[in-house]
């Protein structure tokens, strides 16, 4: 049926399920901005596509034109924050350029789904590989990313010999929005941290009938997957993270402290710079979004200032976004840039994702980059432009069974997104001594 769904328009598929009875208790298929919470447990999976209104594009381009603009900047280089002339440069595309419905063609022309778990709503893509001995993965983004991150590799995943690849590295690839994301529901109740998602992705997976699969996840889909293996239900057979929790504790000590330890080989120097600059410049917008997530009302009443928020992420994807606003061509567009901003400023999720940093950090007991002593498989990818580039030292003492490794030499936080070749062969390459573990996923 997904397959059908995918050729017709929105107004013939919503014929279609009437007809066929598959829309009763099901979301509509032309749905609003963003699925909303349900009170009645639910267990049905339901068909999801997107659709915003015209009013509300005009809306957007209406608040970028009216941008009450700040002072420029005082200094030649980004030390004060995003710079002006990058800001101006997006905002002139977004208003007179952008076109929000190339990719909601795109995200339609993909199985997208709803299935309430523990009393919200969560979205998510799901395409199946024809191949019947697919491994299944369910792939997470993370702030302030979205399912726009991984759409470049759903294709290469799902069908490998279209890509270069063999048929037996095909995966069924499962795409969640993360509560609060995208068009997944907004969380009504406490509690929503990176566990309390794990769980219900252990739920999804088992709804869609995947008695064994693996996990994949950067950023906050690193902690979710991490949170997962931690849980390590059966079928859970690996994970692979693109940004790991594997920080030494005398590393993070010396880091507190500034003391650089003696002894680190050239990749240990390296990783521990890159966090020296995070942890003393890069976390202004994680500090007020664990500690005041609610005071960011202008990230929900402004789109230019939700924009500059969500490029203030880390240093290098910022200097990278920047070049691409000057012209230059790089692994992202303009267009992936703004599809994604927009799916955020659409879905009126600036505050609801901020949220949770705050969960995180209620009662944290350790920091975001800290081992969490994992017992199952872990594949690891370190990109050189990631916040930090985990050395093979640090991954091998973090993840006891680390059954892959490989350090890459040009990609980013948004590595799927800006070098999905690579990050298709990373998956490849990071699972495929679990394949002979699977047995044939369910069709």
């Amino acid at each position: 049926m997904a397959g059908a769904l995918r050729a017709l328009s929105l107004r013939v598929a919503a014929e279609f399920l009437i007809t066929t009875g598959l829309l009763a208790g099901a979301l509509a298929i032309a749905a609003p901005v963003t699925a909303q919470t349900t009170t009645v447990a639910d267990t049905a999976i339901r068909p999801y596509q997107v659709h915003i209104p015209n009013a509300e594009l005009a809306d957007l381009k209406h608040r970028i034109a009216a941008t009450r603009w700040p002072d420029k900047e005082l200094v030649k280089d980004e030390t004060q924050g995003v710079q002006s002339a990058t800001m101006k440069a997006l905002a002139d595309y977004w208003a007179t350029k952008y076109d929000w419905r190339k990719i909601e063609t795109r995200l339609n022309a993909l199985p997208q789904f709803v299935t309430n778990i523990d009393g919200v709503d969560i979205h998510f893509i799901h395409v199946r590989s024809k191949n019947r001995n697919a491994l299944p993965v369910i792939i997470t983004h993370g702030w302030p990313g979205s399912v726009i991150e991984q759409l470049k590799i759903i294709g290469p995943l799902t069908d490998p010999v279209q890509y270069g690849g063999k048929a037996e590295d095909a995966f069924d690839v499962v795409i969640p929005s993360i509560p609060g994301h995208g068009f997944s529901g907004k969380p009504s109740d406490l509690g929503w941290n990176p566990v309390r998602v794990a769980k219900a992705w252990i739920t999804l997976m088992n709804r869609l009938g995947y008695k064994e699969y693996v996990a994949q996840g950067g950023d906050w889909g690193n902690a979710i997957s991490e949170n997962m293996a931690l849980i390590a239900p059966p079928g859970l057979l690996g994970i692979h993270t693109n940004m790991a929790a594997a920080v030494p504790a005398e590393i993070s000590k010396a880091l507190a402290t500034g003391t650089l330890p003696v002894g680190l080989s050239a990749d240990e120097r390296n990783a521990y710079a890159q966090l020296d600059f995070f942890y003393k410049k890069g976390l202004g917008y994680a500090s007020e979004m664990s500690l005041r997530p609610q005071t960011l009302y202008a990230i929900d009443d402004s789109p230019v200032g939700l924009a500059a928020w969500m490029l203030d992420h880390d240093d290098r994807s910022y200097k990278l976004i920047t070049r691409v606003f000057a012209g230059k061509e790089e692994g992202l567009t303009r267009d992936d840039i703004l599809d994604n901003i927009t799916l955020y400023w659409l879905t009126r999720t600036g505050i609801t994702s901020a949220r949770l940093y705050w969960e995180a950090s209620q009662g944290a007991t350790g920091g975001f980059f800290d081992p969490r002593g994992l017992k199952i498989p872990v594949a690891v990818s370190a990109f050189p432009d990631e916040i930090y580039a985990v050395p093979r030292t640090w991954a091998e003492r973090a993840y006891p069974k680390l059954i892959y490794f490989n350090k890459l030499n040009k990609g980013g936080h948004f590595a799927a997104w800006e070098q999905p070749e690579a990050f298709t062969d990373e998956l490849r390459a990071a699972f495929q001594s679990l394949r002979g573990k699977q047995g044939l996923s369910i069709k």
